[in-house]
């Protein structure tokens, strides 16, 4: 089956899952869509640029808040799949329009949460994926297939946590999600800079709700943003980060699929970022409600966002890895203790000098690509909507990993402690 893809957003993400995507061959039509359709078009210029009578890539404008936009413009296109790499306050338009249209729809993060209105640090209010996860019947009854974070986190590390349950655990204590890197950006001047490497707008979000943790017998909990801080050490050289409790899709994926008796996501953030966190929020600047400054209304965070550096920019002024992993602890087939982080390292310098894309939005991109291949070839199928825990983690790490032309020539690991 070759796909029609429609592919929601060419920012940072979406750009490189563009550029990743024209080295492979099982989509006849990839449709790049954006508000700002000159941005689609550069896109779009840059693909055809990598290879040689390439012309399966069009641009086109669309409005990702208008659900009947969507669907209007997957329905011109005859897309088999509309592939979301927008922020997530645009999912749920994006997912309704995806099925009015019939085609199935991939995210990389799930719809948002809304913390518990009078005990927000201690009790779950409507969760990350609950308005998707209301209507899994009706999609799994009209064989239509949503697959939700499939991005790299979430996205690799649930794959993760279904090959560690398949392959090397008997038991599992936790699924830890541990995010950590050695990247830094400097300005013109050689000068450190502060500049976020993924959506500040996401970021906002991820950082400031509630943690979610989930435990055996109590379910989803929340506790106080940057709780339980711990210094992980990183593999390939990155080395010791503290990490900290922050809100995040696996939490909500893993316990469904994969028998835990914890699921935890802790990220690197560092003291400088978390302060600036602490201080938006203080000031109120995290907010996405509308204020009015001089007769207009605008958002606080939209403001803070479009304040900072594109993060698809900053990729030549970047040195470092970047790490997405799973730190997995419980019992191992063999029916002995195990500690085992499963991983994947990516340098700045190599997808710069490959795709000219920066590392983090790079290893977000490459994944939903390869789950689209899986769905291609028949290998991943399913109906409803489902994380990447529903399926074979197998073939996906193996395409993930193999050289290419044959897979994506990007290698995980696994490292035991």
């Amino acid at each position: 089956m070759f796909l029609r893809v429609l592919m929601i957003g060419s920012g940072g993400v979406g750009d490189a899952a563009a550029r990743i995507a024209s080295e492979r061959d099982f989509f006849e039509r990839w449709v790049v869509a954006d508000y700002d359709v000159t941005r689609a078009e550069r896109t779009v210029a840059a693909v055809v640029g990598r290879r040689a009578g390439e012309g399966r890539f069009v641009s086109a404008q669309v409005d990702a808040s208008s659900a009947e936009a969507v669907t209007q413009l997957a329905l011109e296109h005859s897309a088999t799949h509309v592939f979301n790499a927008v922020d997530p306050k645009f999912n749920m338009s994006i997912f309704d329009g995806a099925r009015a249209a019939g085609a199935d729809y991939l995210d990389m993060a799930m719809s948002l949460s809304q913390r518990h209105p009078e005990r927000p640090y201690e009790e779950v209010g409507v969760m990350l994926g609950d308005e998707q996860f209301a209507v899994a019947d009706e999609w799994e009854a009209e064989g239509r297939l949503a697959l939700v974070g499939i991005g790299v986190e979430p996205g690799l590390s649930d794959v993760f946590a279904r090959y560690a349950a398949d392959h090397l655990f008997e038991q599992i204590d936790e699924l830890g999600t541990r995010d950590g890197a050695n990247l830094v950006v400097h300005d013109d001047d050689g000068n450190e800079v502060f500049a976020p490497s993924f959506s500040m707008w996401t970021t906002i979000e991820e950082c400031l709700n509630p943690p979610v943790v989930w435990e055996k017998g109590r379910g989803w909990f929340t506790t106080a943003p940057f709780s339980e801080p711990e210094v992980f050490d990183f593999p390939e050289g990155i080395g010791p980060v503290e990490c900290v409790n922050v809100e995040h899709e696996e939490v909500l994926l893993m316990p469904r699929w994969v028998d835990a008796r914890r699921v935890t996501f802790k990220y690197g953030l560092g003291d400088e970022f978390i302060g600036i966190l602490k201080v938006l929020n203080t000031l109120g600047l995290d907010r996405t409600s509308p204020i009015t400054v001089k007769g207009v209304e605008v958002s606080p965070r939209d403001v803070v966002a479009a304040a900072l550096p594109d993060p698809a920019t900053i990729g030549p002024r970047m040195t470092g890895k970047t790490c997405a992993g799973l730190y997995v602890t419980g019992t191992g087939k063999d029916g002995r203790p195990r500690r085992t982080y499963l991983y994947h390292v990516v340098d700045n310098a190599e997808t710069m000098a490959g795709y000219d894309a920066q590392c983090v939005v790079w290893q977000t991109a490459v994944n939903p690509v390869v789950a689209l291949e899986l769905l291609a070839r028949g290998t991943w199928k399913g109906a409803g909507v489902l994380g990447p825990e529903a399926f074979d983690a197998v073939p996906f790490l193996d395409l993930l990993a193999a050289a290419k032309p044959e897979g994506y020539g990007s290698p995980w690991g696994i490292d035991e402690r």
